[in-house]
């Protein structure tokens, strides 16, 4: 079953008079369960395509179509309530909320989606326990390491439990050994709890934690496979 499809997939920016294609021609899926590791050097396309694929941004042509729901047709606020519900989102930079504590950055997107809190208070006490910040909840993000921030992040792409989670660049702040880790936890969550994880990243070692590599480069697929 599929997750993603993405067919003729073309992105171009316009600049000055000129536009240059960012993406050519991409056809592509994703199956459901599958954790894919898109790689390639800086300048490929390869974050502009996670966006493509998150309903971010829109294509120059082509489709994107995620969860049988094509992205083109779907109007502004469906595409919202899609990356609230369907989608995770895990970035680079963690994007946590200084002043607020480990597990209100977590409910965040459900303070923000009108839900009522309590109702997710065994989702968070589970998803403290996966990520390893129970003994965390009540600081502030200012007292936590990169890597741990990194699991807040985790936890808060987790909460309203999406079918897929996007990663750009997810350890590219951190030292090798909180990168391996933090790596380790989203085989974890690959592989427990049945997600589709899409990453994008130029290190190869980061890559092997997926079952399938797509590599870019010029904004071109160059080769598909499993990894075994």
């Amino acid at each position: 079953m599929k997750s993603i499809s993405v067919q003729s997939l073309y992105k171009a920016f316009k600049i000055g008079k000129e536009n240059i294609a960012v993406l050519k021609d991409l056809t592509f899926s994703v199956n459901k369960g599958e954790f894919l590791s898109i790689m390639g050097p800086s300048g490929c396309g390869k974050s502009t395509l996670l966006y493509l694929l998150g309903g971010l941004d829109k294509p120059t042509s082509g489709q994107v179509i995620v969860n049988d729901k094509n992205l083109g047709t779907l109007k502004e606020k469906e595409k919202s309530l899609m990356r609230k519900r369907e989608i995770g989102f895990v970035f680079q930079f963690y994007n946590l909320v200084p002043n607020l504590t480990v597990e209100d950055n977590i409910m965040l997107p459900l303070i923000l989606d009108g839900k009522k809190i309590k109702d997710y208070k065994s989702k968070l006490d589970k998803l403290l326990e996966v990520t390893e910040m129970a003994h965390k909840r009540k600081v502030t993000p200012r007292e936590l390491s990169g890597g741990q921030q990194q699991r807040v992040a985790i936890a808060r792409a987790l909460i309203f439990e999406p079918e897929i989670i996007l990663l750009d660049e997810p350890i590219g702040n951190l030292d090798s050994k909180s990168g391996n880790d933090i790596m380790k936890l989203f085989k974890s969550i690959n592989k427990d709890f049945g997600k589709t994880l899409i990453q994008v990243t130029h290190s190869k070692d980061a890559a092997q934690y997926g079952t399938n590599l797509l590599q870019l480069k010029d904004g071109e697929i160059v080769s598909q496979k499993a990894i075994i």
